[in-house]
Order: structure tokens, then C-alpha cells, then sequence
């Protein structure tokens, strides 16, 4: 996650989730001050109930906070009882059991504690004040583990393809973050081009932030964020002008663009990473600018990836996902993105312009394999690894114009491609080339299946060692922000939020 910060001290009682409404709540508290007020005038449910006109079993249902009181009721109460109707309604606990009290009655209804299916435990007088304490501590822990951002490889994968089939629906288009980003930028002095360091500070500046770079950031985080004090904390400045600094600090800048408060699920988390993700692109990217590029570059049938890169300074995969959320809605093509690995896997993919990709049972896309005749595979194994490759492909779904580009990354060599539909291809330089491939996929007798003769000398005289993936046996990262060392995260903010010394300058 690209921004942490320190929670505040933990409150003296741990109250779990809220009840089912801030109504609710409300009743338990006045249902508590009301007892309270009762037993210091030393008056029983029966004298009470008489001296107001009402039923002692109506009030313990007040006084259990299952019945509000009507505004006449709590008049005659609050007199009879010599304190004022705001002393009541007073959202305080009068005393620290009665906080215990109500945390527990709180929790107990709660979805978490329905599905445990166990019975409840009444708060009275009768239960000791360390069982009390007990239990509502219990119940905290308990709340916090299932509001924890935990979630299995297969809850990760069906978030995923759940926001890509979103994103697919709403052409990558996210209309009210274009106009925060075009907003935010142009008040910082973006006028065309690239988006200078400068005015990625001024955004910051902007919102009453300061970018500082450091060499000790912790090692489980890209960037962090001391809301306290005020600071975007980056790794240390690198190339001028460099795509990755300028994104890592409008990601960090978006969390609070967008007022996103922790995550309280995986997909809460994965979520607000594709807004971050998607601000920071057309920040780096605005609207307004690349829809000028972009249509005249169509106009001129010269649309590229490469020169769209270029003329904002910034990487050839964020352009090519950046002409993703503006190729449909702005210029009327439909399209497909697609980024895999060496062995052929895919890392990322987005597709509206009826490409099929290959799917697991449950949909997902992410580790599946591309078809070996696809322009994105066959570009591997191109010795030209410099420029743009083209290619068109036939499939059962029809033909696609491909364009291609190979790099490095952590995990090694990938390749990028950004594909139309044959129609499309018009508007593209490379669509003249005379590559063209067919592909049967799914079938296996397209690429997957060895061709017969192989087969027959190797099937029984061959044993290979497979190479495993050790991150299958890994269980997904947990926490609020997953994977993120909050102890190390809390060192770093107060080791840089000491006061500075004047010397150093």
C-alpha cells in the first residue's frame, strides 16, 4: 500500500464494530444512564414504573436499550429521577461498566457473533467486572480478525476479475477521477507535455503535504505518508523526470484525493489501488492533453504507443494503459491490453474489443497462458528487442492488429502489447505489415498440444524437473495495508518526525 500511518492510542475500552445503527447505540446509552440514575436514588423498576405511569417491563426494555423512549416519558423520568433530560440523552457511559456493558451488548449484535451461533451473555449486575472486561476484550480481537484485509489466492483472484470485468463495462473510463486529476493538475501550473517533479509537489502542496525523499524507507512499503506532520515520504530521487517518483507520489497524493479510509477488506484494498493507480495515470496523462494528442495522431493515421510514451515522459506500460481508459470513450476504438511474463503467463490483461482471453473455471485471467502464435508471445522471441513489433492474428473471435513492445522487470523479461480489432487498424502505424498469424485457441491442437511424432519418441523416455513457483504455497500478505511491516512503519515516522537538527542543514 503506498501510504501508512500510525493509529491513534487505543481507547481504554475496546468496543468492536458499532451496532446495527447509531440509533442503536444511542438506546444503549440512554438505557444505561437511565439505570444509573435509578440506582443512585436507590428506586426500583416497580416505584420508578409507578411514578411515571408506566410498566416496570417498559422500562427494562428502556434500560436494555430496546425500546426508545417517547419524548413526553423521558421528561417524567428525567423529573422523576431529579436530573435533566440531557443528562439522559447524554452520549457518555456514566460509568466505565456501563461503557463495558454496552461494548458487549454492541457486539453481540453484530453479523460476526450471529454466525458464531452462540448464546449471548446478558451484562447484569450479576457478571463479574473481570469476565466483563474479558469478554469485551475477546470480542474486539475478534472483530479486528474479521475485518482484517485477509484474503486467500482464490478470494484475490475473484476480486480481480471482478474489477476487470467493472473496468470492462465502463470502457476503463472513470469520468469524475479525470476531472479531479485534470483539476488538481492544472492548478498546479500543468499546461501540455510531460508532468514536471514541480508540479507533482504543488499537488502535494495542494493538500497541506511536503515530498521528502529518504534512503531508509521501510522495506515493505513504496512510499509513506505521516499524515501528523504532513509528509509524502519517497525512496531517494533517481533519473530527472523519471516516470516512477512522479507516480509513487500521486498515488499517495490520490488516498486523500479520494478520502479513502483503511481498507477493511481485500478487495476494499485491491480497490483502491486500481483509483490510485487510474488518478496517477491521468495526472501523468491529463485528459485534455492526450485526447489532443491522441486525435490527431488518429486523424493522421499515425497513432503509436511509442510516440504517445514519449511526448509525456513517461513508461511504455502506462501509456499503453493510459490509451486503454481514453481509446474507446474518446476515439470510438475499441481495444486490448496485455502484459505477460517470459514463460508466457498473464500479468495483467484488459480487453472490450472482443479479443477472448484465456480464463480459469472461475474466470480469472491472471497465470493463464497466451496462445504461442499471439503477437504478444511470438515478440519474445524477437532479436530486435528496441522497437515496436506488429502483427495480425486470426482467431475464432476474429482478427486482431496487434503492436508490441519488449522490456526488463524485476521479474524478468515481459512484453507488452496493445491490440484492435481488424477494422481498427487503420488509425495505427505498423498496419501495413505483412506478419499475419493463425490461432485456434482454445483448441488444444493449436500450440498446446506436442505434435505427434514428439510425442511418440518422448512421452516415455523423458522425465523433466519442473521448476515450482515458491509464491503457490505462500499465503497472501495480511493487514489493514497487506503485506506492510506496521512495526517498521511506525519506527521510520517517529525516527523523521523528531525535530530536525539546524546543524544538518
Amino acid at each position: 500500500m503506498s501510504n501508512v500511518r500510525a493509529d491513534p492510542p487505543a481507547p481504554p475500552v475496546v468496543t468492536g464494530p458499532p451496532a446495527a445503527s447509531p440509533r442503536a447505540a444511542d438506546a444503549l446509552t440512554l438505557g444505561r444512564r437511565l439505570r444509573h440514575a435509578r440506582a443512585a436514588r436507590g428506586l426500583t423498576l416497580d416505584q420508578l414504573g409507578k411514578a411515571v405511569g408506566v410498566t416496570p417491563s417498559l422500562l427494562s426494555l428502556v434500560e436494555n436499550g430496546r425500546r426508545e423512549p417517547r419524548l413526553a416519558l423521558l421528561r417524567d423520568l428525567a423529573d422523576a429521577l431529579g436530573v435533566t433530560v440531557p443528562d439522559l440523552l447524554d452520549d457518555e457511559p456514566p460509568t466505565r461498566r456501563a461503557a463495558l456493558e454496552i461494548a458487549l451488548d454492541r457486539a453481540q449484535q453484530t453479523p460476526v457473533f450471529a454466525q458464531l451461533g452462540l448464546p449471548t451473555v446478558r451484562p447484569g449486575r450479576s457478571l463479574p467486572l473481570p469476565v466483563l472486561e474479558q469478554l469485551v476484550g475477546l470480542h474486539g480481537e475478534l472483530a479486528r480478525r474479521a475485518t482484517e484485509a485477509v484474503a486467500t489466492p482464490e478470494e484475490a483472484r475473484r476480486v480481480n476479475t471482478q474489477l476487470r470485468l467493472e473496468r470492462q463495462a465502463r470502457d476503463n473510463h472513470l469520468p469524475e477521477l479525470e476531472a479531479l486529476a485534470e483539476d488538481m493538475a492544472r492548478r498546479a501550473g500543468y499546461t501540455s507535455g510531460a508532468l514536471t517533479h514541480r508540479a507533482v509537489s504543488r499537488m502535494a502542496e495542494q493538500l497541506g503535504l511536503e515530498i521528502r525523499h529518504v534512503d531508509d524507507l521501510p522495506h515493505s512499503t513504496r512510499t509513506v505518508t505521516d499524515l501528523a506532520n504532513g509528509r509524502i515520504y519517497l525512496p531517494p530521487a533517481s533519473t530527472p523526470g523519471g516516470h516512477g517518483l512522479r507516480s509513487l507520489a500521486l498515488q499517495a497524493i490520490a488516498h486523500r484525493v479520494l478520502g479513502h479510509q483503511r481498507p477493511t477488506s481485500y478487495e476494499d484494498f485491491l480497490r483502491q489501488r486500481l483509483e490510485i493507480t487510474y488518478f496517477a495515470s491521468c495526472c501523468l496523462m491529463p485528459q485534455s492533453a492526450a485526447v489532443a494528442f491522441l486525435d490527431e495522431r488518429k486523424r493522421a493515421k499515425d497513432l503509436a504507443i511509442e510516440d504517445f510514451r514519449d511526448a509525456f515522459g513517461v513508461t511504455h506500460e502506462a501509456a499503453a494503459q493510459r490509451f486503454t481508459s481514453l481509446a474507446t470513450h474518446h476515439l470510438g476504438i475499441r481495444v486490448h491490453f496485455l502484459r505477460i511474463g517470459d514463460d508466457g503467463a498473464i500479468f495483467r490483461a484488459y480487453a472490450n474489443d472482443g479479443l477472448v482471453l484465456p480464463t480459469d473455471v472461475t474466470g480469472a485471467i491472471e497465470g493463464q497462458m497466451v496462445c504461442r502464435r499471439w503477437a504478444v508471445r511470438r515478440a519474445l522471441a524477437r532479436r530486435d528487442q528496441a522497437t515496436e513489433s506488429y502483427q495480425y492474428t486470426d482467431t475464432p473471435a476474429g482478427t486482431f492488429w496487434c503492436s508490441t513492445q519488449t522490456g526488463w522487470a524485476t521479474t524478468g523479461k515481459v512484453a507488452l502489447a496493445v491490440g484492435v480489432p481488424f477494422a481498427s487498424a487503420k488509425w495505427f502505424r505498423g498496419r501495413d505489415t505483412t506478419t499475419r498469424r493463425r490461432s485456434t485457441c482454445p483448441d488444444e491442437a493449436c500450440c498446446r498440444r506436442p505434435p505427434a511424432d514428439a510425442a511418440a519418441r518422448w512421452a516415455d523416455a523423458s522425465w523433466p524437473s519442473a521448476r515450482i513457483h515458491q509464491q503457490v504455497f505462500s499465503a497472501l500478505p495480511t493487514g489493514a495495508f497487506p503485506g506492510v511491516d506496521a512495526t517498521e512503519v511506525y519506527a521510520f515516522l517517529d525516527r523523521h518526525a523528531a525535530p530536525e537538527d539546524p546543524t544538518d542543514a
